[in-house]
C-alpha cells in the first residue's frame, strides 16, 4: 500500500515568531532570532547568547493549571499543535479518532524543570517538596501525550528520539504510517526548551558552540570560513499530516505533499559525524529513492547547516556525493542562522520552512554569511532571500550518535 500524504497544517513557535508567519516573515526577510541569555545567570559563562524564544506565552494553549504542571517543551509543543491542528480543521470524531496519530518528539525533553526539581530538592532536603508532576515534566513522551488526550486522538502516540534529527524521523515516520493505511491522519513534529545552564555548558565544553557574545545576531554563521559554532535554540514545530482522500472529503487546504523520507546511521562516533559524508549521502539517496526523483527535479536543499567546522563540510561533501556536479546549482541555506540550533526541534520547523518555500517561491537566505570556506562552497543563498520557481524541497538533519535523515517535500 502506497497512499499519498499531505499537510494540511502547520505550527511554529521559534527565536523567530511565536506563529509560523511571524516566524517565516522575519526568516524570508533575514532577521536574527540570536540574542543574549536572559533565561539564567550568564556571568560565569563563556557562551552568554542563545536563540529564545522571546516572548512566548503559554496561556495561548494552556490554562494556568496546565501551564504549573508541564515543562516549557511542553508548553511550546501544545502552542504550536494548537495552530497547526486549528489551521488543518482537523477534528476528532466518533469515526475518526482511533485513526489519527500523534507523533510530537523532543530529543532532550523535560530538562528545565529536571534541573528545577533537583535544585529544589537539595535545597529542601525533604523530597516531599518535589512537585507530583516531576516525572510528566521530564517524559520525552510528554509533550505528544498531552496533545493526544487534549485532542481525543486515539490512534498511536508515541515519539522516536534521534537528537537533532528528532523533528524529521517523527514526520517521516507519521507518513509512513498514512502510507501503510496503519491511520489515517497524524500531528507530528517535535518540541524543545533545552537552553539551561548544563546544557549550554556541556556544549561549550566540547567545543559546539558560538561565544560571539558582543554581536549576538550575527553568532551563527553556517558554511562561512569565520564560522564559530552553533546557537543554542528553542521552540516547536508541528505538522498535520493526513492521506489524500482523508484530506480532500473535509475540503481541507493542502500546503504540499511528503513524497520522500530516508533515514540512517553512520555507526561512527557518539557526536561527530563520519566525516566523509557517506551516511548523510545514504539518507539523501534514500530520500530520492523513496519519492521517485532524481537529483535534478530538486528545487531546494534546507540544510542541516549548524554553523560548525565538522558539520558544514561534512553536509558539504554528502550533497556531492549525491548530486555531483549539480550540487553547485541547486541553492542550498541554512535557516540556523536565524532560529539558532533548537535541537531535535529546528527539522520539524524547517520542514515548515520547506512547505512556505514552495507556497511563495523563496529560498530563504543562509544570514551572516562573509567569506567562502573552500570546503563549503555550495550555493548557501547568502544573506538575501532568493525569489526563483519552487516545487520540490529537500531537507535534511543530522544528529548526535550519528543519525541522518532527508525530507522531500513536493508541491501538490
Amino acid at each position: 500500500m502506497n497512499r499519498r500524504v499531505v499537510v494540511t497544517g502547520i505550527g511554529v513557535v521559534s527565536p523567530c515568531g511565536n506563529t509560523a508567519a511571524e516566524t517565516w516573515d522575519n526568516i524570508k526577510n533575514g532577521r536574527s532570532g540570536t540574542g543574549l541569555i536572559t533565561r539564567f545567570d550568564v556571568s560565569n559563562f563563556a557562551v552568554k547568547v542563545a536563540a529564545e524564544a522571546k516572548g512566548f506565552d503559554p496561556a495561548v494553549a494552556l490554562a494556568p493549571k496546565e501551564i504549573r504542571r508541564r515543562d516549557r517543551f511542553q508548553h511550546l509543543s501544545a502552542a504550536a499543535a494548537r495552530e497547526a491542528i486549528l489551521d488543518s480543521g482537523l477534528v476528532a470524531t466518533d469515526e475518526n479518532r482511533t485513526r489519527i496519530g500523534t507523533f510530537v518528539g523532543s530529543a532532550v525533553g523535560g530538562v528545565t524543570s529536571f534541573i528545577n526539581e533537583v535544585v529544589a530538592l537539595e535545597k529542601a532536603g525533604d523530597p516531599r517538596q518535589i512537585t507530583p508532576f516531576a516525572i510528566p515534566m521530564l517524559m520525552g513522551n510528554g509533550g505528544s501525550a498531552h496533545i493526544s488526550i487534549e485532542y481525543g486522538f486515539n490512534g498511536p502516540s508515541y515519539v522516536l528520539t534521534s537528537a537533532c534529527a528528532t523533528g524529521a524521523d517523527n514526520i517521516g515516520h507519521a507518513a509512513d504510517m498514512i502510507r501503510l493505511g496503519r491511520i489515517d491522519a497524524a500531528v507530528a513534529g517535535c518540541g524543545e526548551a533545552p537552553i539551561v545552564q548544563m546544557g549550554i555548558a556541556a556544549f561549550d565544553r566540547i567545543g559546539a558552540c558560538s561565544r560571539d557574545n558582543d554581536t549576538p545576531e550575527q553568532a551563527s554563521r553556517p558554511f562561512s570560513k569565520d564560522r564559530s559554532g552553533l546557537v543554542f535554540g528553542e521552540g516547536a514545530g508541528v505538522l498535520v499530516l493526513e492521506e489524500l482522500s482523508f484530506a480532500k472529503q473535509r475540503g481541507a487546504h493542502i500546503y504540499g505533499e511528503i513524497v520522500g523520507y530516508g533515514t540512517t546511521s553512520d555507526a561512527f562516533h557518539i557526536t561527530a559525524p563520519q566525516p566523509d559524508g557517506l551516511g548523510a549521502a545514504r539518507a539523501v539517496r534514500e530520500a530520492l529513492d523513496t519519492a521517485g526523483l532524481r537529483p535534478d527535479q530538486i528545487n531546494y536543499i534546507n540544510a542541516h547547516g549548524t554553523a560548525t567546522a565538522l558539520n558544514d563540510a561534512m553536509e558539504t561533501k554528502a550533497i556531492k556525493a549525491v548530486f555531483g556536479e549539480l550540487a553547485y546549482k541547486v541553492p542550498m541555506s541554512s535557516t540556523k542562522s536565524m532560529t539558532g540550533h533548537c535541537m531535535g526541534t529546528t527539522a520539524a520547523i524547517e520542514a515548515v520552512f520547506a512547505l512556505l518555500a514552495i507556497r511563495d517561491n523563496v529560498a530563504p537566505p543562509t544570514i551572516n554569511y562573509r567569506e567562502r570556506d573552500p570546503e563549503c562552497d555550495l550555493d548557501c543563498v547568502p544573506n538575501v532571500a532568493r525569489e526563483m520557481p519552487i516545487d520540490v524541497v529537500m531537507s535534511n538533519s543530522f544528529g548526535f550518535g550519528g543519525h541522518n535523515v532527508s525530507l522531500i517535500i513536493r508541491r501538490f
